[in-house]
């Protein structure tokens, strides 16, 4: 088993922050406020643009303080998390109002994408990552016994749920990792919006722009396959939007690197069609979950869902190295 895996996303601000460092903690260099950290276990940044260096200070505060609170519901890794609470007990009664909101984006996600984003995948992830937990392996993957098992238990059609309860079926489980990432860089941006802030570049996993940079130009963002990039293989430009870059060589179960951590939720593994998925929409949410989705369908199914979502942009490379844009122009 790979002993070490890189972050699920494979997006990097290479060019937003040119020239400017990036402590943890926050910290002034000229006008704008950087402050890094970590959000649902990935690194996170915060570049605010604000006159009063007090003020930005103690927002910085709030962000953090407002990612635990996240966290704290939304985290797969925490025992003490709502989400694990649902996946343990099988039911959630009263459950948080950030997890009931998650899980009704899910449903109109998973409806638009055929199916292809479901976050009851969780069952066939742990099988994949059980298996190659083993010192002895089978290289070509779980038995076909065990795929059929855990896709018995996945589907988002066995979930009920509603503000006063949330019920799956036997043996389900949820992971909210395709779509929690661009939630709470959503709720960081209304937390500096209603206190006034109108330039800030958002990273909780994903990014989003409040208005442009100081100067009046937009964010610049760069795409890349992998974080370990040296530079972006393409930059998109942003105000007022959000981006969100899913690629299946961000994580591997295996040390061959044939199985990637993009599972089909209707097949199991499959092999990659694109080298990476960058979606533009106007919230980090449906960035988020679009990005993910569209990983594991082909061009003509991803230009047919985007007609329900007309705001958003899709840049991706397919696995032969060519480049090619779908839905809005940008």
């Amino acid at each position: 088993m790979v002993k070490t895996y890189s972050r699920r996303r494979a997006i990097a601000i290479f060019a937003a922050v040119a020239g400017l460092p990036l402590l943890t903690g926050a910290r002034s260099v000229g006008d704008p406020v950087a402050w890094n950290g970590y959000a649902l276990g990935a690194p996170a940044t915060l570049i605010l643009n604000h006159h009063d260096r007090a003020e930005a200070g103690r927002l910085i505060e709030r962000v953090v303080a407002e990612v635990a609170r996240l966290e704290a519901i939304l985290s797969l890794y925490r025992e003490d998390s709502a989400l694990v609470e649902l996946n343990r007990a099988g039911f959630l009664i009263a459950p948080p109002s950030d997890l009931a909101a998650l899980l009704d984006a899910s449903r109109v996600f998973w409806n638009k994408t055929g199916g292809a984003f479901d976050p009851t995948v969780q069952p066939l992830w742990a099988t994949y990552r059980d298996h190659f937990s083993r010192p002895d392996a089978d290289p070509s993957g779980p038995s076909q016994g065990d795929l059929g098992r855990a896709l018995s238990r996945v589907g988002f059609d066995g979930v009920r749920n509603d503000e006063d309860k949330v019920v799956m079926g036997k043996k389900m489980a949820i992971t909210l990792n395709g779509i929690a990432q661009g939630y709470v860089t959503d709720r960081i941006v209304d937390i500096l919006r209603e206190a006034g802030v109108t330039s800030c570049l958002v990273d909780m996993g994903e990014e989003r722009a409040i208005g442009s940079r100081q100067d009046g130009s937009p964010w610049r963002v760069g795409l890349a396959e992998s974080q370990d990039s040296e530079r972006p293989d393409q930059i998109v430009r942003i105000v007022n939007r959000a981006v969100a870059t899913s690629s299946m060589s961000g994580f591997r179960f295996d040390e061959a690197g044939k199985f990637g951590h993009i599972l089909d939720p209707r097949k199991g593994a499959v092999a990659a069609l694109y080298r990476r998925v960058s979606v533009v929409a106007d919230d980090a949410a449906t960035a988020d979950a679009l990005s993910t989705a569209f990983n594991l369908m082909q061009e003509d199914s991803i230009d047919s869902a985007i007609q329900s979502f007309p705001e958003v942009t899709v840049d991706l490379v397919r696995a032969a190295g060519s480049r090619i844009r779908l839905g809005r122009q940008i």
